[in-house]
C-alpha cells in the first residue's frame, strides 16, 4: 500500500514502467463469481465507495486541469445516458483517468456499479497502480495482450447490466506517434468481439486529445495546469453493427470496425497539445 504522506498522483508516476515479473495464474471462475456477488448490500456498499473514490478525484482533478468536452454533431439527448460501451480512442498515458474531471457526476454514479474494463495484466500488477485502478470500477478483468483465455474470459462476462470500458487500440501511443514497438496506431479487432456480445443499446466514442502534455510514457511526474480535450459521440449499437455487416462473415465484419473507428479517430480527436 502507498505511503499516506505521499499524494497518489506523485506516486502513480513512479510506476510508468511494469515490474520485472511474470505473470501469475488467475483463477477466472473465482473471479467471476465474486464480481457478479448478488448480495445487494455487499453491492451497495462497494459501489458506494467506489463512487466516492471517483467523485473525490473528480474534484481533485478539477482543481489542476481545465476541461474541453464536445460532442460531434450536438450533444444528444439523455447524453451520459445508459451506455453499454464506452470506447476511449488516442490512448496515449496512463493517465487517462484524469478525464474523469470533465464526465457528470451521475455518470461516475453509472460507472461505480456497472463498467467493466478489461485491463492489460502489466499494468494490474504494478503496486500503486493496479490498486488505484480497483478502487474505481467494480469489475477489472487481468487481459494479456493475445486472443487467449484471458480475452475470452472478457467476451464471456459482458451481461446486460454492464458497461465495457476498451480502449480499442491496446497500446499507447509513444512521442513519435508509434506504439513502443514502433508500430502503427491501429485499432485491434477486441472491439468487434465485444460488440458481437451487445445486441443493442448505445456507444459512446471518446476521442480523446491526448496526453503527451501531461505525462507521456516513460515521463514521472505529470505536468499540472493543462487543457484535457475530448470529443465524444453517441453511436446506436444495432444500427452500427448493421451496416458494418455483423450478420455476415466475423473477420469481414472485424475489418470493417476497425477500419471505421480508425478513420472516425483520426477525424474528430482533437489536435494534441505540444508537450
Amino acid at each position: 500500500m502507498p505511503r499516506k504522506s505521499m499524494p497518489i498522483i506523485v506516486a502513480l508516476s513512479y510506476l510508468t514502467d511494469p515490474p520485472p515479473r511474470a505473470t501469475h495464474g488467475i483463477n477466472y471462475e473465482k473471479l467471476r463469481a465474486e464480481d457478479t456477488d448478488d448480495r445487494p448490500a455487499r453491492l451497495n456498499v462497494k459501489r458506494l465507495f467506489n463512487f466516492l473514490i471517483l467523485l473525490f478525484l473528480k474534484v481533485l482533478v478539477r482543481i489542476f486541469y481545465r476541461f474541453d468536452f464536445q460532442w460531434v454533431g450536438g450533444e444528444p439527448e439523455d447524453s451520459w445516458g445508459a451506455y453499454r460501451i464506452l470506447a476511449i480512442l488516442n490512448h496515449t498515458s496512463l493517465f487517462e483517468w484524469l478525464f474523469v474531471g470533465g464526465v457528470p457526476v451521475r455518470f461516475l454514479w453509472q460507472i461505480s456499479g456497472h463498467a467493466m474494463v478489461p485491463i492489460a495484466d502489466i499494468t494490474l500488477r504494478r503496486p500503486i497502480v493496479g490498486t488505484f485502478y480497483r478502487l474505481l470500477v467494480p469489475h477489472l478483468l487481468p487481459i494479456t495482450r493475445q486472443a487467449d483465455r484471458t480475452w475470452k474470459a472478457v467476451v464471456d462476462f459482458v451481461q446486460d447490466d454492464l458497461m465495457v470500458i476498451i480502449l480499442p487500440e491496446g497500446r499507447m501511443k509513444r512521442l513519435d506517434g508509434r506504439d513502443k514497438d514502433g508500430r502503427e496506431m491501429t485499432v485491434r479487432g477486441g472491439i468487434a468481439d465485444i460488440m458481437q456480445g451487445v445486441p443493442d443499446g448505445r456507444m459512446l466514442l471518446a476521442y480523446s486529445g491526448g496526453l503527451h502534455h501531461v505525462q507521456a510514457p516513460g515521463q514521472h511526474l505529470p505536468r499540472l495546469f493543462k487543457t484535457l480535450r475530448m470529443r465524444l459521440q453517441e453511436i446506436d449499437i444495432a444500427v452500427y453493427k448493421e451496416e458494418l455487416g455483423a450478420a455476415g462473415d466475423p473477420q469481414s465484419f472485424k475489418h470493417n470496425i476497425k477500419r471505421d473507428l480508425e478513420a472516425r479517430r483520426d477525424r474528430y480527436c482533437p489536435e494534441e497539445d505540444s508537450v
